[in-house]
């Protein structure tokens, strides 16, 4: 019988396309989502039967345990910039991502692959990055032999990072940047995929893996060339983080008021994390240290492939 992996967020940006590459090698493909009914788009990824959609709360032992039951890998995609809710940072970073790895552990699960993030680190002021670190550990604590991926942003046709900013080019004259001289390195999402197959298949080594891809540069260069790929100019102004800082606690305030209809452009602590640059440590295991090229995406171009204006994912 073929092979079974449970990804658990494998209906969401990353998990999506990994979800694709291990239905292509003829495993069955356990896709574990809160809302199985718009995850569907999932299921011609394999033959008849072979991708299946589940539903699952991580912040429920008995619900993560049935969908991992005879599961031979898993993988954790889950994650949040949510700070409030039964949703939150600690709940699903922390808790969930320990509930994941101990319970793989119980079921004698022989590989577990888990999502983190470039940045990660439990003295942080940020939330996320704090929860980030610290739910590395709890994977490791409960199963030693997991694979981590870090990335860097990752970019692709249904990124919520270049096609958000595409969208907001499309509003007045200027657009406005946080931390718009500090350094990124883009990596492509399904070269994070491919890094994750690999660990799933046994074909890597356990261990912590920093992703990134072939340019370092800084934000606003990589706003520029989006705008030159969409064909738009606009007027890049770096806002100050003690005043994104108020954006930020002012657009969250204006979330909650309206149960969520206004969605915040952006959070205090995404302020936080953008003080910092996000690339790859020096030293870092990597893409070269699993063996793949970096930045695949047009025809095995290396450079960015920057965002599209935005389209509905399929």
């Amino acid at each position: 019988m073929s092979k079974l992996v449970t990804i658990y967020g494998g209906s969401g940006f990353v998990g999506r396309y990994i979800a694709r590459r291990m239905a292509k090698l003829g495993w069955r493909v356990r896709v574990a989502v809160r809302r199985p009914n718009e995850a569907l788009f999932v299921k011609p990824y394999g033959s008849v039967g072979q991708v299946e959609p589940v539903f699952c709360n991580i912040r429920d032992d008995e619900s993560v345990r049935a969908v991992m039951q005879g599961a031979d890998a898993v993988v954790n995609c889950v994650g949040t910039f949510a700070t409030r809710g039964k949703n939150n940072v600690d709940a699903v970073q922390v808790e969930g991502a320990g509930r994941i790895a101990r319970i793989a552990g119980e079921q004698g699960v022989d590989a577990l692959v888990h999502i983190s993030a470039i940045g990660a680190d439990k003295e942080s002021k940020s939330g996320y990055a704090r929860t980030k670190a610290l739910g590395e550990e709890a994977v490791l604590a409960a199963f030693p032999g997991a694979m981590i991926l870090r990335p860097s942003v990752i970019f692709g046709m249904e990124d919520q990072f270049f096609n958000r900013f595409a969208s907001m080019s499309r509003m007045g004259p200027v657009l406005a940047l946080v931390g718009a001289e500090r350094s990124f390195q883009p990596v492509y999402v399904d070269n994070v995929a491919e890094a994750a197959e690999k660990g799933l298949t046994g074909v890597a080594a356990p261990g912590v893996y920093e992703l990134g891809g072939p340019e370092v540069k800084s934000f606003r260069a990589f706003i520029e060339e989006m705008l030159t790929v969409i064909r738009r100019r606009k007027m890049l102004v770096n806002l100050p983080y003690g005043l994104a800082s108020v954006i930020g606690g002012v657009s969250e305030f204006l979330q909650r008021l309206t149960g969520g209809l206004f969605t915040a452009p952006i959070t205090r602590d995404q302020v936080v994390m953008l003080r910092k640059d996000n690339v790859v440590s020096e030293g870092a295991k990597g893409l070269a240290d699993l063996g793949i090229p970096p930045g695949r995406a047009r025809g095995g171009d290396a450079r960015l492939p920057v965002a599209l204006p935005p389209r509905r994912a399929i």
